[in-house]
């Protein structure tokens, strides 16, 4: 019974962090995992919702969107702020900001949307996440989950 356990809190971990990002840090420390286990975790969370999303990212916007929603001619606040984003840093700063501003499924359909090599979005959003799970789960280890937003 415990292996059932710890397989569905694992990946219960794993589909959360495919959302929100910080869900992985916060909530394998909640769940009491150590802190290799939460590292890991929230790594892989990540890259399905990158390697999910970059696959079928296409479909979507093509099938889904543009089906069933008017195209709107008007710039939003966040639309801008990704373009800006993309002019200013690219590629890499898509990647580095999707775990703090973005989250991995929005993050992942930015680069698609802009046509990005699949290689560059997985080797970027790779680099990205790995950066911040040590960035997260080692903020979170050490103080607590009080000192994030989640």
């Amino acid at each position: 019974m415990e292996l059932v356990e710890l397989t569905l809190k694992i990946l219960s971990i794993l589909l959360l962090t495919m959302v929100k990002f910080l869900f992985g840090p916060t909530l394998g420390y909640a769940a009491g995992f150590p802190i290799w286990l939460t590292f890991i975790i929230s790594i892989l969370g990540m890259m399905m919702a990158v390697f999910l999303f970059t696959y079928i990212g296409d479909f979507i916007r093509d099938r889904f969107f543009k089906s069933f929603f008017t195209q709107k001619k008007t710039f939003t606040k966040r639309k801008r702020f990704i373009v800006t984003i993309w002019r200013k840093y690219g590629v890499y700063g898509v990647a580095l900001l999707t775990p703090v501003f973005f989250t991995p499924i929005p993050g992942t359909l930015v680069l698609v949307s802009f046509r990005t090599p699949n290689k560059v979005i997985f080797t970027s959003m790779l680099i990205s996440a790995i950066l911040w799970s040590l960035i997260f789960t080692y903020i979170v280890y050490r103080l607590g989950t009080e000192y994030l937003p989640v």
